[in-house]
Formats: structure tokens, sequence, C-alpha cells
């Protein structure tokens, strides 16, 4: 008896297993038999039509190296696959559980199998090589959607916190606000409440690019209300505020040609706060911080440099991806920061059709924005 003959005849035993391992790892308290036996049987009704379908050398090659797998019946194995995992994720499954299911059932089925004496051996072994195939690409496509779904899940509870807590934010800063100006206080409790203020805001400004990161994470397009504006004119606006915050660092602002677009005023505000802030954090305390915006005939390149340590080339290649630049070491990012404002900046510069990089040596340090004069809107994915 073939092995898809085998699977197809013993279905109720060999899923009677999975339900038992199934109830072993479940992590409350055992559900529906539905439930634990989810969709096992869809997933092997998918590999035996896949041990039936033929298969050449070529194929079989490519499919043992993770790839070839556009059949048929390999794509169905794929979808049956990628809904357990789903599944499994909205039970409360770990990673590790999800891989011994199929685990378990390569052993049970096998186990079972073995007992039946009426199979040439060359069939044994290609049925066997067959079926450890499919069990693979059922946990590697579980793998992954299992992965997707809890970064999914990860990130819409981050966009779904950092939402909710922009109303008791805002409150805060107009309380604040309203005592910083109150007449009946002395100076020091004003002085306080403005200092209440630039925390609130500090914070409301971590939340928007909290905001952001998640959005763009998920694929959503950066929003963006282009109107006629100067680049140099914001520039100035920027390095003023940031004299103020930083008075005893050096900032200069110049231009050279014409630096008007049409863009998104408060995006660009941003990109330009958190690449000149990140200047202010990582260069030299004891050297100016320049913005240098370039007009040319159809973009405009705004430069933020400043001096100090160069960054290494591995580092410029992660720079703007904040979980890959600094994975898990809270050490290295700079008090008051989550770390997002590069790769704020740069999403910026992507919604508008334009590039940011970064240039690094001994002698300065560069991010480089090319903007067009007029924003381009971004392909629908």
């Amino acid at each position: 008896m073939r092995l898809h003959e085998f699977l197809d005849s013993n279905m109720e035993p060999v899923l009677q297993q999975w339900e038992d391992f199934a109830r072993s790892v479940w992590p409350s308290d055992a559900p529906t038999v539905k439930l634990l036996r989810d969709h096992a049987e869809e997933m092997l009704r998918a590999v035996i039509v896949d041990l039936q379908t033929d298969q050449s050398d070529a194929q079989q090659f490519l499919k043992s190296t993770g790839h070839g797998e556009d059949s048929r019946s390999s794509l169905s194995v794929n979808r049956s696959s990628e809904r357990h995992a789903v599944s499994r994720v909205e039970s409360g499954f770990d990673i590790r559980a999800l891989v011994a299911e199929y685990r378990a059932l390569r052993a049970s089925v096998l186990n079972l199998w073995a007992a039946t004496p009426d199979v040439e051996e060359t069939d044994r072994l290609k049925d066997m090589t067959r079926f450890n195939e499919a069990i693979d690409q059922l946990l590697a496509e579980s793998i992954y959607s299992y992965s997707k779904e809890i970064d999914h899940s990860r990130e819409m509870f981050l966009g779904i916190l950092g939402h909710d807590l922009r109303t008791p934010m805002h409150s805060a800063v107009l309380g604040a606000e309203m005592l910083a100006s109150h007449p009946d206080l002395s100076e020091m409790p004003r002085k306080i409440a403005r200092q209440i203020t630039i925390s609130v805001r500090e914070m409301e400004r971590m939340i928007r690019d909290l905001l952001d990161f998640t959005t763009t994470r998920l694929g959503a397009k950066m929003n963006l209300v282009p109107v006629e504006m100067d680049l140099f004119e914001l520039g100035r606006e920027v390095m003023d505020e940031m004299k103020t915050a930083h008075p005893h660092r050096e900032f200069d602002v110049s231009a050279h040609g014409s630096a008007t677009g049409k863009w998104d005023r408060s995006r660009l505000r941003q990109l330009l706060s958190n690449l000149i802030g990140n200047a202010v954090q990582h260069g030299a305390a004891d050297s100016p911080i320049r913005l240098l915006i370039e007009g040319g005939d159809e973009h405009v390149i705004a430069k933020v440099i400043n001096q100090g340590d160069p960054i290494p080339p591995e580092m410029q290649q992660v720079i703007f991806d904040p979980l890959r630049r600094n994975p898990g070491n809270t050490e290295a990012r700079v008090a008051g920061s989550l770390g997002l404002g590069l790769h704020i900046a740069r999403e910026v510069a992507l919604a508008h059709g334009g590039t940011l990089r970064v240039e690094s040596d001994s002698t300065a340090t560069t991010f480089v924005t090319r903007l067009p004069r007029v924003a381009k809107a971004l392909p629908e994915n």
C-alpha cells in the first residue's frame, strides 16, 4: 500500500494521534475536538494530492531546497499550513508548540505506515522522501505565517497604544500651559509647568514617531498634504527652534538656488527636525551643525552635516532600520528617544518620491535628502 493510499484509508487514526498531541501541548483548558484538529485533515488531504503528483528529478531538487513550490498541489499545501498557523496564533500557541505538532505528525504517520508490510522498498523510500518534503514545506510555511501574524499583532498593538495615548497627553499639555501662564502663581510653579509642557511635547513626538513607524511597517502609505512652500524658510525655522532648545550648540543654515516646491510642510518639518536632532545627539559638541539647501532644475537637496566619529560602513547599510541598527540594545539609544527618527525621516522622503542617504567619513557625516520639486505619490501596492 502506497503512502497516499495509507493516509486516505487511515485518516481517522492519524487525526486522533494529532488531536491527542495537540491536547497535551494546548496552552489553556482543552478546547473542542474541532479546534484541536483544526486544519490537520485539510493539510493531510493536500499532502495526499501532492504525493500523487508526478515530480521530475529537477522538480524534486528545487523543492528540497525550498523552491519550485508553485504547482497546484504544492500551493494547496502552503495555503492549508498558512491557515493552521494563523489559527494557532489566535489560540495562544508558541512557536515551539507549533513546530512540535509537525514533528509529532511526521513520526505518527511514518510509525503507523511502517506496520504495513506490502510495500516495495523502492516505493517506500520514494514515498518517505516525498512525505518528508511535504511536511518540511508545511512546517516552513507555518513558521513564516506564524511569524508574520505575530509581527502584525505586535505592530497593531503598538499603533493602538500610541493612538490612545494622544488624548491624555494633549490634556496634560493644555493643563500645563494654563498653569504656566496663570497670574496667581509664583515663578517656581510656573517654571515647573513649563518644564512639564516641554516633557509632554517630547513624549508626544515619540508617540507620533511610534504611530508613523507602525503605520509604515504595516504597509500603509504616509499621508501627504502638499502645498507651495520654501524649504529654506522651513529650515531656518527648524534651526531657530534647535538653537532655543540647545543654546550651547552652533547652528548654521544656508541655501544655493531656488528652494521652493510643493511638499507636505509638517512632514518636512518632521524630517528636518529628526535629522538635525540626530546631529545634535551624535555630532561633536564643539563643532557646528550645518543645514545646506541646494536647488536644482527638478530637485531640491537638503544636507544636514555634522562632525564627529564616522559611521562605520556596515552601520550605514542598516542605520535607517531601528530593528536592525540596535536590536535589543537599549544602551545604544539616547535617553528620551525611541530611535525611530532616522527611519521616519526616510519614510517622509520616500513618501514624497525622494530619497535619503548617509555619507560618513573622518571629516563629516552628511544626511542627504533629495526631493522632487513636486511630491510624487507612491504607486499603490
